[in-house]
C-alpha cells in the first residue's frame, strides 16, 4: 500500500504514464470533456473535492514547464485566479473557448467537483532532470 501521495489507483497511475511535454487537464464539474482523453472523474458532490485540493495533490506529483487558463477567471473567480498565479508562474491565459479547444490534445482529464466558474487549468509536463 503506498504510504503518501495520490492513493486514487486510476489517477497515480495516469500520472505516472504521462511524459515530458504531455498535457493534462484539471477542471471543475462543468467542463465539457473532451470523448478522446483518458479521464478520471473524481467529483463526488458539488465542491467536493475542490479544485485546489485536487490541484496541490497533482503538483506535489509532477514537474510542470507550462500552465493555461481562461483569461475569464479574472473576473468570475478571483480565489482561483489567484491560486493559480501562486502555484503555477509560469500561468499563460487564452479565452474559454480557446481553451476548451486545447483541451482536445490533452492526454489526461482530471474532474473535479468544483462548483465555481472557470477553475479549469492545462498543466504542460516537464522534466525533473
Amino acid at each position: 500500500m503506498k504510504r503518501s501521495g495520490i492513493l486514487n489507483a486510476a489517477l497515480s497511475g495516469a500520472i505516472a504514464r504521462l511524459g515530458h511535454t504531455d498535457e493534462l487537464l484539471i477542471c471543475d464539474s462543468g467542463m465539457p470533456l473532451p470523448q478522446h482523453a483518458e479521464v478520471v472523474d473524481l467529483a463526488f458532490l458539488p465542491g467536493i473535492p475542490t479544485f485546489a485540493d485536487v490541484l496541490g495533490g497533482i503538483l506535489a506529483e509532477i514537474v510542470v514547464e507550462g500552465a493555461t487558463a481562461a483569461e475569464e477567471i479574472h473576473a468570475a473567480n478571483p480565489g482561483c485566479d489567484a491560486l493559480l498565479k501562486e502555484r503555477l508562474p509560469e500561468l499563460t491565459y487564452v479565452s474559454h473557448q480557446e481553451l476548451k479547444r486545447l483541451t482536445r490534445s490533452t492526454k489526461l482529464i482530471v474532474r473535479t467537483g468544483e462548483a465555481q466558474p472557470y477553475a479549469n487549468v492545462i498543466l504542460r509536463c516537464g522534466v525533473a532532470f
